[in-house]
């Protein structure tokens, strides 16, 4: 049989989806990519906010529409089923199979049943729509991730360490869908990344809810930095970096490691949500404005170079015009290189979502866009101080006209940041076959918005 996939979310869910392709794919299925031509639809969805419900909800019916065709069966899976598990086998009967998360363990054999006995099967776990505490989730096992089917191109793959958070930001449902942080083995995360470099991946990107939690549970300890430098020593792997380190696991550690390896990437993804000490502590964040902001003093005193990325939350309850003004100081003197920004999510389940003083939908869209008009201009600024340099780029395609090679420098992360565009003077034969795929130098020459203009060193 044909099967296509369709995963919504993070680069977390992404490896659950390239486990699931693995699966069938060693079952003998063809895998499809128009969704047209597949008798079975697999959809990984993702219920962390409201837009990525909606978005989930609206991929669900939409696939549905192909039960009038070619498809036969249509399975969903992710955080959005084991979050609203009941209410959606009630709202959308065309689904024949609703997998949970703590149901990947026993993936196979309920895709099995219903496609050789055409039966619907039912959980065997409590059933609720309601968020609660949860018990650590079955983690996906070595061979599972050996057999995973990688999506993302030839140069990078992703790199899953652990799974769940503890963190229990009073935002955030990930802890009570997802369950407490789990690590995985240390040996078990290096023979993988061997495996990648096998394969041919360039760049390996370490992920977790928190990558910096990594090791604490199993070994007593964050082991992170050990994990990285480990990472360095495989043949084959050139760029090596890691994302969602939380400020107060950052480690002088951690730091050291960065600064003197050549092959981890001097990048620090490091979401710190908001800088007003009340809010901080209203988040259940476990750092303060004075911690934050030496923090960063520190990262660029040992790194200049370094590239620093934050994700902020505005308009979380209680949130006043001064201490949004805060925050925005604040963006203004950090001059961060990346930065994201969303307005909060009132997420039912969660204790923020109790919280007096909810702020207006309309005041929370009009301070992410006024943070986001701030950013842009740094962003533009930080930029500019590039034009002159000579950087090494990662060439993974060619635009559409054929006038430029479309990569990336280390200081960015695929589909998240800034793309380098590359003046190609080249025979269109000749530079595909030569360039494609591999790493080359360049003189950046002009900047536009978020990119950069380059042209080939000799």
């Amino acid at each position: 049989m044909k099967v296509g996939f369709i995963s919504l979310g993070c680069s977390k869910n992404l490896i659950d989806t390239e486990v699931v392709i693995g699966k069938f794919k060693n079952h003998n299925y063809e895998i499809v990519q128009e969704p047209e031509k597949a008798e079975i639809i697999v959809i990984n969805t993702c219920g962390f906010i409201e837009s990525a419900k909606e978005e989930a909800i609206n991929t669900i019916l939409e696939m549905a529409e192909y039960k009038a065709g070619m498809c036969k069966y249509l399975i969903v899976m992710g955080c959005l089923v084991q979050r609203y598990y009941k209410d959606l086998q009630k709202a959308i009967p065309e689904v024949d199979l609703w997998i949970k998360l703590e149901d990947y363990d026993n993936f196979w054999e309920m895709v099995d049943e219903i496609v050789n006995n055409n039966k619907v099967i039912i959980t065997k776990q409590k059933l609720s729509s309601k968020i609660t505490e949860m018990e650590p989730l079955p983690m996906l096992t070595y061979q599972e991730f050996l057999n995973r089917v990688v999506t993302t191109g030839k140069n990078y793959a992703y790199l899953k360490i652990g799974e769940g958070c503890s963190n229990r930001c009073t935002y955030c449902a990930i802890p009570y869908i997802r369950g407490p942080f789990v690590s995985r083995k240390m040996e078990d995360i290096v023979d993988e990344a061997k495996e990648l470099a096998n394969k041919g991946y360039k760049e390996i990107i370490v992920i977790a809810q928190d990558t910096t939690k990594y090791g604490e549970d199993i070994y007593g300890k964050s082991c992170l930095a050990e994990l990285l430098d480990n990472l360095s020593k495989i043949d084959g792997i050139e760029w090596i970096r890691f994302l969602y380190s939380y400020p107060e696991g950052i480690t002088d550690e951690l730091i050291d490691v960065v600064a003197n390896n050549d092959k981890i990437a001097k990048y620090f993804d490091i979401p710190i949500q908001h800088i007003s000490d009340k809010l901080l502590k209203m988040m259940n964040r476990k750092t303060s404005k004075k911690q934050i902001t030496g923090l960063i003093e520190k990262i660029r005193s040992k790194i200049p170079n370094a590239t620093l990325r934050t994700s902020l939350i505005v308009g979380f309850p209680s949130e006043t015009e001064e201490d949004f003004k805060e925050l925005q100081d604040f963006v203004r003197d950090a001059k961060f290189d990346k930065l994201g920004a969303f307005p909060y999510s009132k997420e039912e389940g969660t204790p923020a979502a109790k919280l007096p003083n909810q702020i207006h939908g309309n005041t929370k869209k009009a301070r992410y866009n006024r943070i986001m008009v701030e950013q842009q201009e740094i962003s533009k600024q930080n930029l500019l101080k590039r034009i002159g340099n000579v950087e090494k780029v990662l060439v993974e395609d060619m635009s559409f006209d054929g006038k430029y090679f479309v990569g990336r420098t280390i200081k960015d992360v695929p589909d998240i940041d800034g793309l380098v565009y590359i003046k190609n003077t080249m025979s269109s034969e000749v530079s595909m076959k030569n360039i494609l795929n591999s790493f080359v130098d360049c003189k950046i020459v002009d900047i536009s918005e978020y990119d950069l203009i380059a042209e080939l060193i000799d």
